[in-house]
This record gives structure tokens, sequence and C-alpha cells, in this order.
């Protein structure tokens, strides 16, 4: 098991390899992430490492819950806006306070990238589960409808699982293998070609791909 740092999306753009191919990728900011909390099988039953990231602001402070502050202030770390937790083989390879930043993928190929959709609220069939629709002629009277979902028979019900209209996006995606462009621990930024989800700022998660291994370069 490896790893899962957070970081933030910051937009896509645009690179050319050593071919002179032009190559669309996204950009990913990380500032290191930090140990809070150590967790093993003895104690709670199962080996894992919590992180956090993105330090609290100092006008902001006054939100942070009393039970997080003392959890904070175990490890001997300022507070922070996001925790998480990687199950590892042996947390006793970390302390707490240690700071992990982007040079974790510094060696590593392809990455999976986990985030909230953008939310793209109500929708009809055709844009949530790319439907044809029907006769674009006038008369047709049927255009963007989702046509029959039941049946009048047995069983005379709609079965579960049929596709129809509802809420549309805001909710995890994980997209995989995605090839690793750079890796820049000054700037804390990890570029990874092709799109990931969610908004421009928005929380993501990385960590070394899952089908295809450490893939080192």
């Amino acid at each position: 098991m490896s790893l899962k740092l957070m970081g933030k999306k910051r937009g896509m753009t645009r690179v050319f390899d050593e071919n002179g191919n032009l190559v669309v990728c996204t950009v990913i900011s990380a500032e290191p992430n930090v140990i809070v909390q150590l967790k093993t099988k003895e104690k709670e039953g199962y080996d894992a490492i919590q992180l956090a990231a993105v330090k609290v602001q100092d006008s902001k402070k006054k939100n942070v819950s009393k039970p997080l502050v003392g959890h904070y202030a175990r490890a001997k770390v300022e507070p922070r806006r996001h925790l998480l937790e990687s199950r590892i083989g042996e947390p006793a390879e970390y302390e707490l306070g240690q700071e992990i930043g982007v040079d974790y993928f510094s060696d590593v190929a392809f990455v999976d990238v986990s985030a909230v959709s953008k939310g793209k609220g109500f929708q009809g069939v055709m844009k949530r589960h790319g439907f044809a629709g029907g006769p674009a002629a006038h008369g047709s009277g049927f255009h963007r409808a989702a046509g029959s979902t039941g049946m009048r028979s047995t069983p005379g019900r709609c079965l579960p699982g049929v596709k129809k209209p509802g809420q549309m996006g805001n909710e995890k995606v994980t997209v995989e293998s995605l090839r690793v462009v750079k890796v820049d621990a000054e700037k804390q930024m990890i570029i990874v070609k092709g799109s990931i989800p969610g908004p421009k700022s928005g929380l993501v998660y990385v960590r070394k791909s899952v089908k295809k291994g450490s893939g080192r370069k």
C-alpha cells in the first residue's frame, strides 16, 4: 500500500515532450503533508498513518474544534484544514511531525488521482447518460425525454438501476494510471498528463498507480 497525498488542482496547461509532441497536462500543487497520527494493529486494529494538509490561517484558528486542537497539539503540529488516512504496512518507518512532499512521486511514472467532480445539478438523460434523443422534426413530440422505463405486465414496475434524470456530478471520481510528466519539489507541484476531476483550487488526492504498480521511471 502506498501513501495518498493531498493537494490542489491549479488548472490545465500544455508541454512538449522530447519528440516535440504537444501533451495536455494538469498542474497539481501540494504543500508538504505532515503526519499527525500513527495507527498500529496493536492499538487501533490496523496499520495506518494520518496526514494533515493546508495550514489554517491565524484568523480561522478560532474555528478549529477543541478536540482537533488537542489532536494537533499531541503531534506538535499547527492545525490543518484537511485530514487523510493512508493504510500502510510499516507505520514504524514514519514519525509524528514528519513532512512528506511531492518528491515522494519523483521516481514514479504513473499515479491515480481522486477528487469530487463538479456538481451540475439536476440533468436529463441526454446530458447525464448520453441518450441519443428522439427525432428532431417539429411534429415528433419526442425530443429529449427518456422514453419507456417500465412495463404494464409482469413485473409491472420500474426495475432498479434504470437510467433516469437526476443529480449529476458532485461525486467522488478517480482517474487511474495518469502519466507523471514532471515533479517540481522546489515549487511543490506535480504535473500529470490528461485531465482530473474537480474545479480549480479543489482538493485532490494523489497516490501511486494501483493497476500499474509503482511504475518507476
